[in-house]
């Protein structure tokens, strides 16, 4: 368990400052994450790396001298949001072009790929890694779709040292796709972790059993077996990671970087154990192991598991491995001085955003808008752990989790519209940007994108007509599926809306009443949220054990017909 906190809600927000007063000589606060405390020379890439609080060192821990210039950070368990990605950019960039490197998970991939559009459009140069070393999340087949553990390290690295020497930022590119395309993780667990403020694991392993293949945020692995010696363990492990090499390698004669990372509970004594025994079993296959990391690399809170990382590497991938590191919580060798630029941080948030104040009509909509919020954030609070243990049968088990502190931001900003005397439109897209920020994860950019695109549609001057909701949630729709990619039948929140979007415009053009309409569509809504009890997921972090899903809703898809009903009374 967590035993160090404050209110939950407030947990990464506060470890995020106390981190950044400990490491003060090496990274400076900015609003989403940190930057390197000294800025690099004018003209280098800035490497900018990222993903969920509760896996320190990654990813705070690996901005500095040789790795990271700038990490986004994200709530607990959660993606950082665009606004945060776009943020930590900003204040990194110097002029050289932005790469961005991360893991491979839903969130992650929307958020950073949304905050690269941004910059691109601002005029930076964008590119992105996202890191796939976890070969138990999907076939050799579809590699492209394995998750990022503690392979990230391995990239992160390489792209470090490529911007360091000055390469440009297709160098920096190429470098780390080719350590991507040479990194290879396993992990196990033998217990689950507990988030600040819960009583309870967010998910578990059986007493006495060990699950290979189980991902850093719950993910069931491939299978479960007895717990085994650390002897066995290795050979299991080994085993594992030989079975998947890269195109063009053969053990025998090879150099590789070894990480041995625990992920949280199993500690250093228990790993050289562990240790030990792996270097025998690598050695014996013509393996040369090159500096080796054994310790906390990537962690799950009081995750009690290992993971198991090979790094092939070739003369270039080696000499990026052993050059100089000083980071907070990674360093190697020694770093030469750095000659700053004689200019400050630049934190693009730092200007304070105005609300549009409203029309009196409008205002009145406004609080209509805030009160249908505190209806969704009252039923979330309600249905929390019950969405959280529907997303475990095949998921993380975090959604009730996410959605809750996604909506209880979006709920505080709106009462903040409202004092403001916002109107509408104002309101709603202060409450989407909200719900974005502090929900992080997949759940969190689909209903920031989903409030925003309403919003879109209304003002700050008018009553809200049914006519401006049902072209909202058209454009809602389609802004989902462009970003997401899901579509009806993959399991997913899509599942919900897009039945619902279509229901409520064709029962609105059919001239029906406000309340009506919505009421139908609610009704539409729900049982077809019901009815992907039936499906198997396509997509999202449920797809490798999606067998595991049948008979139960998808989570996503659930909790949102459950809001659209909670707040049909707004429209009666």
């Amino acid at each position: 368990m967590t035993y160090l906190h404050n209110e939950p809600q407030d947990f990464a927000a506060e470890s995020h400052e106390g981190f950044a007063a400990a490491f003060s000589a090496w990274v400076a606060p900015v609003r989403g994450g940190v930057v390197r405390r000294v800025r690099p020379k004018s003209g280098q890439v800035a490497v900018v790396i990222g993903g969920g609080s509760g896996h320190y060192p990654a990813f705070g821990g690996l901005v500095g001298a040789g790795l990271a210039h700038g990490a986004a950070l994200g709530n607990v368990f959660a993606s950082p949001s665009t606004q945060q990605i776009y943020n930590v950019a900003k204040s990194a960039s110097n002029g050289g072009g932005i790469f961005f490197s991360y893991g491979n998970y839903a969130g992650d991939v929307l958020n950073f790929n949304q905050a690269q559009e941004r910059l691109r459009s601002e005029g930076f140069e964008v590119e992105t890694v996202a890191v796939t070393d976890d070969i138990a999340s999907a076939s050799k087949e579809e590699i492209h779709k394995r998750r990022g553990i503690a392979g990230d390290l391995a990239v992160f690295k390489a792209a470090g040292w490529a911007a360091e020497q000055g390469m440009n930022l297709k160098e920096v590119t190429a470098i780390a796709n080719k350590a991507n395309d040479r990194v290879r993780t396993i992990g196990v667990a033998f217990s689950g972790c507990t988030l600040p403020g819960a009583t309870t694991p967010l998910f578990s392993v059986a007493e006495g059993t060990m699950e290979v293949g189980m991902g850093i945020h719950g993910e069931p692995g491939l299978y479960k077996m007895d717990h085994p010696s650390a002897d066995d363990l290795a050979d299991i492990m080994v085993e594992k990671v030989l079975s998947d090499l890269p195109e063009g390698v053969t053990p025998k004669g090879s150099r590789a970087a070894v990480i041995l990372s625990g992920l949280g509970r199993v500690k250093y004594e228990e790993l050289f154990v562990l240790y030990r025994k792996v270097s025998q079993l690598l050695e014996a296959k013509g393996i040369t192991i090159v500096e080796p990391e054994v310790g906390e690399l990537v962690t799950s809170f009081d995750m009690a598991g290992v993971s198991l990382t090979l790094f092939w590497l070739d003369a270039q991938l080696e000499e990026a491995w052993l050059a100089p590191t000083s980071t907070p919580a990674y360093r190697k060798g020694t770093v030469a001085p750095v000659d700053p630029d004689a200019q400050d941080f630049f934190d693009p948030t730092s200007v304070v955003q105005t609300l549009t104040v409203g029309t009196e009509i409008s205002i009145a909509e406004a609080k209509k808008v805030a009160h249908a919020i505190e209806l969704a954030r009252k039923l979330v609070d309600a249905e929390v752990d019950e969405l959280g243990r529907i997303d475990a049968i095949a998921g993380d088990g975090d959604h009730g989790i996410g959605m809750q502190r996604g909506v209880s931001a979006a709920d505080k900003a709106a009462k903040q519209a409202v004092d403001a005397n916002a109107g509408a439109a104002a309101l709603l897209n202060s409450a989407a940007d909200a719900w974005s920020d502090f929900a992080g994860g997949t759940s969190g950019v689909i209903w920031g994108v989903i409030l925003s695109s309403v919003a879109s549609e209304l003002n700050n001057e008018s009553e809200i007509t049914k006519e401006q909701l049902a072209a909202g949630f058209k454009k809602a729709l389609q802004n989902v599926k462009n970003f997401g990619k899901a579509q009806v039948g993959d399991k997913t929140l899509i599942d919900t809306l897009e039945p619902f979007a279509i229901a409520f415009d064709e029962a609105v053009t059919s001239g029906k009443s406000f309340e009506d309409s919505w009421s139908h569509a609610a009704e539409v809504a729900m049982k077809s949220a019901i009815d992907t009890k039936d499906l198997l997921p396509k997509i999202g972090r449920a797809r490798p054990h999606a067998h595991k899903s049948i008979g139960t809703p998808d989570p996503g898809a659930l909790s949102m017909a459950m809001i659209i009903g909670a707040i049909e009374k707004v429209w009666k």
